[in-house]
């Protein structure tokens, strides 16, 4: 029973990524609904990353991941690299937890 449901699910992702290259040419969508688009692509990444960053399991991560969480971003808006963003990120988290902040 699992894997027909893997594979019925797995056959309706590719069904539904191949309408995209097929029914590009052929639907024409509104700029308000192009941009509506864009939008909501935007506040699920950051959906994405709320949750990720403020939570573990169903309790509250506690401040230091947040916090390290918002210092890469910063980093990132700044253009640092990624290595640098990635180090960053980590080492302001552990170091608010070496010092005791949850």
């Amino acid at each position: 029973m699992t894997v027909l449901a893997v594979l019925a699910l797995a056959a309706g992702t590719y069904a539904i990524r191949l309408a995209g290259p097929l029914l590009r040419d052929r639907i024409t969508l509104p700029d308000r609904a192009r941009e509506l688009m864009s939008i909501a692509a935007t506040v699920l990444l950051v959906a994405l990353i709320a949750t990720s960053s403020l939570t573990r399991g169903a309790h509250f991560a506690g401040f230091a991941l947040p916090i390290g969480v918002a210092v890469g971003g910063l980093a990132a808006w700044r253009r640092a690299p990624f290595v640098l963003v990635v180090v960053l990120a980590a080492a302001v988290t552990a170091g608010l937890r070496f010092a005791g902040v949850s």
